[in-house]
C-alpha cells in the first residue's frame, strides 16, 4: 500500500506514540507485508526468528519490538506491538468507508459494461469495457477490474485476508488494506471468493478463467491464461505462473510458487512450490507418473501378503 502522498519517519512515530532511530525527515512512502515490500516502505516484525529477513528485506522502514542496530540506509520504528501499530497504520491510512447505495457514486463503470440487478459495486471500484456483472455480486471497495471480464452471481471479490495473531485472550486480526486486480478477458465463476491484500493486491492475470466455488487467499497472485476448475482452494500469498491448470477439489498451502505450464491433478494437496512443465497428482503433490506407479504398488501388497503367507 503506497500513501496518497509521503510521510516522515517522525510523522509516523507520533502517529504510533513510539520511539524511532534515524533521521526524523526519512522519507515512508507506504507500508507492505515482506514478500511486496519496496523502497519506502514499512515492514513490520515482532519475532527474533524473523528480525534478520525483515532487516534485510527490501523495506526501508522497520516496525520492531526491540532496538536492533540500524542498517545503512535504513530507519526503525520502536513498538511494544508491532502487530497492533500496524493495525493502527491500516485504520489511519485506509479506514472503512460505509455504502450509501448499491453502486457507489465513486464507482466507474466502463462503456458497454452490464451490472445486473443485486450486485453491489464499492467505493472507488473500477470495471472496465464490455464486463458483465451478474447478479448478487460483491465488489468490495478499491477492486479494479478490467475489459471483457465476465464475474458470475453470488462471487465476492475483496474479503478481508485471513490472517490473525493467537494471543492469550483470543485471535487478534490483521487488518486488510490491500485490494484486488483482476485483467482483461478474465471469467469468474458463480459462488467464488477472492480475499484483498493485506497490503498490496491480489492478482488474476490476463485470459485466465476460474470455475465456481474457487477460493484464492490473499496476496495470491495468479498469472495469465490460467485455468481453475472447481472447489479449489488457495491460500495466501501463493504465486501461480503462467498456462497453470488446476482441476477440482486441489488445495494449495501458503507461500509456494507453482511454476509455468504445470498441471495439478484433481484431488491433490500442494505442499511445497512445483516446477513448471511437469503434471503433478496425489497428496502431497509429486510427478503424475510416480505417484500413479506408487498407487499400483500399494494395490499390489494384499497380493504380496497373501503370497508370502503361502510361502512360509
Amino acid at each position: 500500500m503506497k500513501f496518497s502522498q509521503a510521510h516522515t519517519l517522525q510523522q509516523i512515530s507520533m502517529l504510533l506514540s513510539c520511539e524511532y532511530v534515524g533521521d526524523a525527515d526519512f522519507p515512508v512512502l507506504g507500508m507492505n507485508e515482506i514478500h511486496v515490500v519496496t523502497e519506502g516502505d514499512i515492514v513490520f516484525v515482532d519475532h527474533p526468528k524473523y528480525y534478520d529477513k525483515a532487516l534485510e528485506s527490501a523495506a526501508t522502514i522497520i516496525l520492531i519490538n526491540k532496538k536492533v542496530t540500524c542498517p545503512v540506509g535504513k530507519a526503525l520504528l520502536i513498538s511494544d506491538d508491532p502487530f497492533r501499530d500496524f493495525n493502527k497504520l491500516t485504520q489511519y491510512f485506509k479506514p472503512f468507508e460505509k455504502a450509501s447505495a448499491l453502486v457507489a457514486k465513486s464507482a466507474i463503470i466502463g462503456k458497454n459494461t452490464i451490472v445486473q440487478p443485486g450486485a453491489f459495486v464499492g467505493n472507488n471500484v473500477r470495471i472496465g469495457a464490455n464486463c458483465m456483472i451478474h447478479a448478487n455480486v460483491t465488489l468490495y471497495d478499491n477492486v479494479r477490474i478490467g475489459d471483457h471480464v465476465t464475474i458470475h452471481a453470488g462471487s465476492v471479490l475483496g474479503s478481508d485476508a485471513f490472517y490473525y495473531k493467537n494471543r492469550p485472550s483470543g485471535f487478534d486480526k490483521l487488518k486488510s488494506g490491500g485490494s484486488i486486480l483482476v485483467d482483461d478477458h478474465v471469467d469468474i465463476g458463480s459462488l467464488c471468493t477472492i480475499d484483498r491484500g493485506v497490503s498490496g493486491d491480489t492478482t488474476i492475470g490476463a485470459g485466465t478463467k476460474i470455475d465456481n466455488q474457487v477460493h484464492i487467499g490473499h496476496d495470491t497472485v495468479i498469472g495469465k491464461k490460467c485455468l481453475i476448475a472447481s472447489q479449489v482452494g488457495i491460500a495466501g500469498c501463493v504465486i501461480i505462473e503462467d498456462e497453470v491448470t488446476i482441476w477440482g477439489q486441489v488445495g494449495v498451502t501458503s507461500g509456494i510458487t507453482i511454476g509455468h505450464k504445470a498441471i495439478i491433478s484433481a484431488q491433490s494437496g500442494i505442499s511445497k512450490s512445483l516446477e513448471g512443465h511437469k503434471s503433478y497428482f496425489g497428496t502431497p503433490a509429486d510427478d503424475f507418473r510416480k505417484k500413479y506407479k506408487e498407487i499400483a504398488a500399494i494395490r499390489m501388497i494384499p497380493e504380496i501378503m497373501e503370497k508370502l503367507k503361502k510361502d512360509e
